[in-house]
């Protein structure tokens, strides 16, 4: 479990795809996207977690665990990384014991004064049956997993992190663009499987909507879908019930760019719910930008300003989808491997990365609610291959653990790497 969550897709398409479609709409009058509506985000309007609140540091978390078990600089690695306030991830089991466990969590919680991040982890088709296979099997069996994830957070204050790759991998999916996702599990109805995902996130938003509880869906990352793609399928998943999304988990983009992404995604959701603009149009990194050289960025940031301008808008803050950012690994940016390796895998346990921000509920940013760290920084995303027959990493020269393994040597490069300084 724990494997990479994102996996970019390739440009060349998406980039076509995206200057032809704003060439066409910018010059045109918005029109109107028949699954959007207008009414406020819940999380515009009473958030649960606020600047200044604190974040729940888990004596027992699995980082702590790992500790127990280690000697010398690993063990004091894992220590380090188990001092800050991390995420808990619940990927599986009977609807009673989820709701224990959940209310374990959440009781140790409240007794230090502390809000728990919790990760909802059990789609059926999760990960598309990759290194984090598993999950529920009908959406059935999903929905009374997450009644009773709902039941044991009650009346008590949470984060929860609602299935991280739910919407930037959904089986048998055409997006907003026209691109046939490459998502096609076995044992899925190629008919209803993309319908019943979105069916199934928006259900659980709804029993997530708790008095105290902040629901965040997937938004990907700045450098994997487009920000129209990701607001279509924040729409279908209910994100007006929500609090907002979450961006980079388990990924290593830059938290810069994660702001200004998240920015994005947000005026998108904006401008389709109160301007009636096909998601399709929006701009984003791809274009007018160029996803590679930020300094061209500033031409998406104008293209909404004139979107807004064009539908007499104003971006308001207390309207739009909100956000947070997994920071756990993103401290030195995305791995750039060598050109020779046909699949590198970035995403697979990258050298040489670091810790991020540190969890925090303040951000600087009106739109964004925190910085966490949902990945366990020094689990292992995998067995990486790389394009090789395996089971070596090419890379790392070793049979990387399996996913959601301690692996010291992440740990200790993500330690000595931190920016800022751990």
């Amino acid at each position: 479990m724990l494997a990479h969550l994102a996996r970019p897709r390739p440009r060349a398409a998406v980039v076509a795809g995206c200057l032809a479609v704003l060439a066409a709409v910018l010059g045109t009058e918005a029109h109107r996207a028949p699954t959007a509506t207008a009414a406020p985000v819940r999380g515009g309007t009473a958030p649960v977690i606020a600047p200044g609140t604190p974040l729940w540091t888990n004596p027992a978390s699995t980082t702590a665990s790992a500790a127990a078990g280690l000697t010398g600089q690993a063990r004091q690695d894992a220590l380090a990384l188990a001092a800050f306030p991390g995420a808990t991830w619940f990927t599986g089991g009977t609807p009673n014991e989820v709701r224990s466990e959940v209310a374990s969590v959440v009781s140790r919680a409240r007794a230090a004064g502390e809000v728990p991040v919790l990760v909802a982890y059990n789609l059926p088709h999760r990960d598309c049956g990759a290194y984090s296979a598993g999950g529920a099997r009908t959406a059935a069996e999903y929905l009374a997993w997450v009644s009773a994830f709902a039941k044991g957070i009650g009346r008590d204050p949470a984060v929860v992190v609602l299935e991280p790759d739910g919407l930037g991998i959904v089986p048998w999916f055409t997006s907003v663009t026209g691109e046939e996702g490459w998502c096609r599990p076995e044992g899925a109805d190629p008919a209803r499987a993309a319908t019943d995902r979105f069916s199934a996130l928006s259900r659980a938003v709804s029993l997530l909507d708790l008095q105290r509880t902040s629901v965040y869906l997937d938004g990907t990352h700045s450098g994997w879908l487009s920000v129209g793609d990701v607001a279509d399928r924040l729409i279908r998943a209910n994100i007006g019930a929500a609090d907002g999304f979450f961006l980079n988990v388990s990924n290593f983009e830059t938290t810069g760019r994660q702001l200004r992404f998240g920015r994005w995604v947000s005026q998108c959701v904006d401008l389709v719910r109160r301007g009636g603009l096909d998601p399709a149009a929006c701009p984003s990194q791809y274009g007018p930008a160029s996803p590679d050289d930020e300094s061209t960025w500033e031409r998406t940031d104008r293209a909404f300003a004139d979107l807004y301008a064009a539908a007499r808008l104003t971006p308001d803050p207390s309207r739009m989808p909100h956000f947070v950012v997994d920071t756990s690994r993103n401290g030195r940016g995305p791995w750039v491997p060598d050109p020779s390796l046909s699949d590198p895998e970035t995403w697979c346990n990258p050298v040489g990365r670091g810790l991020g921000a540190r969890p925090t509920t303040i951000t600087g940013d009106p739109l964004a609610d925190a910085f966490l760290w949902v990945k366990v920084p020094g689990e292992s995303d995998g067995q990486c291959h790389r394009g090789t027959a395996g089971p070596t990493d090419p890379v790392r020269g070793v049979v990387d653990p399996a996913a959601g393994t301690w692996f010291p040597d992440l740990a200790r490069e993500l330690v000595a790497n931190a920016s800022p300084t751990l």
